[in-house]
């Protein structure tokens, strides 16, 4: 079945990196990896559970693929709030975009990528001196356990890794047809963030954005063939590893305006199939709008961020509307 053949990607925790750079500060890094490790502890622990899948299973469709499409939201935008900033790269990467969805869909984000590059050489936009060709070299840190570090980093990190990034990664595999669950992708993720705390890692996760792209029909017209864009993606991720520095650095050099209208476009597929899952359940549609409109606009209240409300918000509205 498609199920057996998920493209699941996995990521270490968007949310939580915004977490970390508030909380960070002043903290000890033996300290800080000690939090990291109790947060993955949690997580296993709510993966080996089912508990997610037990929540999964009772939020409706709407819901779920109203949140998946409010997160893809801004990313559209952007594409065409970068048009001031730079009309001949933004426009043109858009208009590559079109034509290729004509001729060669597969091909477009490609093309789009290859054309957004080739113009930003030819504008000078791109600075290659500080970019140097090396491998990352990973450095163990032996944990300490605080207490106080793990109330205040520890558990908010596990609470925003779930509902920013497992719950919404689940939300948009059920969009793509994925009736899969949760507790092995969970339970393999907790026990690689374990292992790889004492070098840094936050939180190994299942990540939204990435499964968005490889789940979506540019992938593969045949869901059972996804996978294959997953073990690519995995095999990209592992290459960023290991040269990390020069990866990071090579990504500096490139304009804004070029990385916003990248990413709009390569997500505008998953946003589409969002919004179909939305249409589809027609029962609960308002519902679905409320969650889109909640996570589109962003919200951070309480320490969660906007997949929780949107979740949340569609859901409570779900069980209002619903007589």
């Amino acid at each position: 079945s498609a199920s057996e053949h998920s493209p699941n990607s996995e990521n270490w925790s968007t949310p939580g990196a915004a977490l970390l750079v508030v909380m960070l500060p002043g903290v000890p890094f033996a300290d800080a990896i000690g939090a990291y490790i109790a947060s993955a502890v949690i997580i296993t622990a709510v993966g080996l559970s089912g508990t997610l899948d037990v929540l999964m299973r009772r939020i409706p469709a709407a819901v779920s693929s109203g949140m998946f499409a409010g997160i893809l939201f801004s990313f559209g935008t952007r594409v065409f709030g970068s048009i001031p900033a730079d009309p001949l790269l933004s426009l043109s990467m858009l208009a590559v975009y079109l034509l290729f969805r004509r001729l060669s869909p597969r091909y477009s984000v490609a093309a789009v990528m290859a054309t957004g590059i080739l113009i930003c050489i030819w504008n000078g936009q791109m600075q290659f001196d500080s970019v140097r060709l090396a491998l990352a070299k990973p450095v163990f840190t032996m944990p300490a356990w605080s207490g106080s570090t793990i109330l205040g980093i520890g558990i908010p990190l596990a609470l925003v890794t779930l509902t920013g990034q497992y719950i919404s990664g689940m939300a948009v595999l059920h969009a793509s047809g994925y009736q899969v669950r949760s507790n092995g992708i969970m339970t393999i993720t907790g026990l690689a963030s374990v292992l790889l705390a004492p070098f840094g890692s936050h939180a190994i996760n299942l990540s939204s954005l990435t499964a968005a792209i490889c789940t979506g029909k540019d992938a593969h017209e045949d869901p059972s063939r996804r996978y294959a864009a997953g073990l690519v993606c995995g095999g990209l991720y592992i290459a960023v590893g290991m040269f990390g520095t020069t990866v990071t650095t090579l990504f500096a050099s490139l304009p804004v305006v070029f990385v916003a209208v990248l990413a709009g476009l390569a997500l505008i597929g998953a946003f589409t199939t969002g919004l179909m899952g939305l249409a589809d359940d027609r029962e609960n549609l308002e519902s679905g709008i409320v969650a889109l409109l909640a996570t589109a606009s962003g919200i951070e209240f309480l320490g969660l961020g906007a997949p929780f409300w949107g979740l949340a918000l569609g859901a409570l509205s779900c069980l209002l509307l619903k007589k």
